[in-house]
């Protein structure tokens, strides 16, 4: 068993390849249904106006649109920007462009037939993992 403490409320809990503990996620997830339920009622709001009616952090709303549980209407927004070029995204870490030439930068960096299980454990087997999320629109 591995068991590590929480990264949010600190308490101790058995690892689920999750960093943060069962009831956090819990909790985490009723934010995510009030934000998504007020969102979708509302669909003209902005994040100042949603963290006030919902309760939850404008900080925790940001986070959900990185992870790519929401995503703005705009295009054009001041909000979200690609972490690696700057330009203005609608929802996760990463413009299309630059999710693209990561993943031809990972290929040439381990080569185009190795999979990700093949690489056992470290940096490159996580980065390759995080580039196959976003390459399959998947975030877990």
């Amino acid at each position: 068993m591995d068991v590590r403490n929480c990264r949010r409320c600190g308490n101790i809990y058995i690892y689920d390849n999750f960093n943060i503990c069962p009831r956090c996620r819990k909790k985490e997830e009723e934010d995510f249904q009030k934000v998504k339920k007020y969102i979708e009622e509302n669909p003209s709001a902005n994040i100042s106006e949603v963290s006030e009616e919902t309760e939850v952090s404008a900080r925790k709303i940001i986070d959900f649109l990185k992870e790519g549980r929401l995503e703005i209407k705009d295009e054009h927004n001041s909000i979200l920007s690609c972490e690696r070029c700057g330009k203005s995204i609608k929802t996760g870490r990463f413009c299309n462009k630059c999710i693209g030439q990561m993943d031809r930068e990972f290929k040439q960096a381990i080569g185009q037939r190795k999979d990700p299980s093949e690489l056992g454990s470290g940096d490159m087997k996580e980065r390759m993992r995080i580039k196959e999320r976003y390459k399959n629109g998947k975030i877990e």
